[in-house]
């Protein structure tokens, strides 16, 4: 089991940095000469790799459901690995921006592939623990971004940040002869000895999991499975209300992990100062969502989610009062970033969680997929204010109201009878 959390946290660490990594480098980019970017194309320029996402997450989630988990992981993360050391000669934005949307179908693959992993491979009353361990590794991936450039970006420039996104690729051959597949997924293609083997190896309990797909045959039904399984009338309204807090959680997580260091840089602050507020709101993030989790088991994730939603919309209203001491301002980063970042975490352990098994992967994918509209929307957007000179606080603003509409898209996600998810 923690092998398999161990591979998986590592390949959400390195999802996290190659996101994260645009971020803390954008500033370098917008004084970059020979390209000579305005703050709209970069705002166009960060939302490339979120399109890829878009079409990775709904493709790639759907696919593992029926071909695997294992092999889709190691092609995602060898795509977007590559894409990186494509990223680092780029010879025009053009080019830069294309590469970001290619690795970007890479990345939308990880997340739903490696969650499915995670959560299989973790004991029931473990499971938004495990996940919230193994999905810290994107708050960690970005905070190692942000150290990184803070030590790196001004003496060696922002390639060489990009070079190092490349070393997942080192993980590729351990993947290859020790990851397990999913033996929820052998199981449900009749591949009984393959999941015999497996869990021999792993200590685990065949008997579990034969358990798990009898009960979810049981309960899910024909019309419940994969992609039929989200619209069903037992699912139809969460689904779409899981949608809208995906969108604008979304919004708020990629909106200021792009745009945060710029933002504060133009408010006053030194690129390094701004690149740690980068950091604080990411490293608050990867440990609140660890906590959060244990108080999620006990008491249930709808209402961790809901409560960290609004802290992210007060932090980011608070950040529009005027210039705080620099003590107070690091605090609200850090709430934003554990109530942006960190309850979307849980919100994919929720999602796991609400459907059944036979829908779990395309789920996750599908809430993924659509959230990229908002992921999409924040770094355009906010780009767009910036280009025009609209007074800063009119982008806080846009993170407030995102945080304050997830709140309620949660909120109106129906409970599931006798059972605390």
């Amino acid at each position: 089991m923690y092998f398999v959390l161990s591979i998986c946290f590592f390949c959400i660490l390195a999802d996290g940095y190659d996101l994260g990594i645009y971020g803390a480098v954008l500033p370098s980019l917008l004084d970059y000469q020979p390209w000579g970017l305005t703050a709209a194309q970069a705002g166009a320029i960060g939302s490339y790799a979120l399109f890829g996402m878009l079409f990775g997450a709904v493709s790639i989630g759907a696919i593992t459901d029926f071909f695997g988990r294992k092999w889709t992981l190691i092609i995602c993360v060898t795509v977007f690995s590559l894409t990186m050391i494509a990223c680092a000669v780029a010879t025009s934005p053009e080019m830069f921006g294309l590469f970001r949307f290619i690795g970007g179908i890479g990345l939308g693959g990880v997340i739903p592939t490696a969650s499915a992993l995670a959560i299989e491979y973790s004991p029931t009353n473990r499971r938004s623990l495990n996940y919230a361990l193994m999905f810290s590794g994107y708050s960690f991936g970005t905070v190692l971004g942000a150290i990184l450039a803070i030590f790196l970006l001004e003496s060696f420039g922002w390639r060489l940040m990009f070079w190092i996104g490349a070393l997942p690729l080192l993980l590729i051959p351990i993947m290859i002869k020790l990851l397990p597949e999913s033996v929820d997924f052998l199981l449900s293609r009749n591949r009984d000895k393959e999941a015999e083997v497996i869990c021999k190896r792993y200590q685990m309990d065949i008997s579990f999991f034969r358990e798990q797909k009898k009960k979810s045959e049981q309960t899910a039904g024909k019309d419940k499975k994969s992609i039929k399984g989200l619209f069903t009338k037992e699912y139809f309204r969460a689904t779409l209300f899981i949608w809208l807090t995906y969108v604008m959680g979304f919004y708020l997580v990629y909106g200021l992990n792009t745009w945060l260091p710029q933002i504060m840089r133009e408010s006053g602050y030194s690129l390094n100062s701004s690149l740690s507020f980068l950091l604080v709101m990411n490293l608050t993030a990867g440990i609140g969502a660890m906590l959060a989790s244990f108080i999620a088991d006990r008491f249930g994730s709808k209402r961790v989610i809901g409560v960290s939603y609004f802290l992210a919309a007060i932090a980011a209203f608070f950040l529009t009062l005027g210039a705080p001491p620099i003590a107070v301002t690091y605090l609200l980063v850090g709430i934003a970033g554990f109530g942006a970042v960190g309850s979307t975490q849980i919100l994919n352990a929720f999602v796991t969680k609400y459907y059944p098994a036979q829908s779990r992967a395309t789920a996750l994918g599908f809430g993924l997929g659509i959230g990229r509209i908002g992921a999409i929307s924040g770094p355009i957007l906010v780009g767009f204010l910036l280009s025009l000179n609209v007074d800063l606080l009119w982008s806080f603003y846009t993170f407030v109201i995102a945080g304050i509409i997830a709140t309620i898209g949660i909120i109106l996600v129906p409970n599931k009878k006798d059972e605390i998810v």
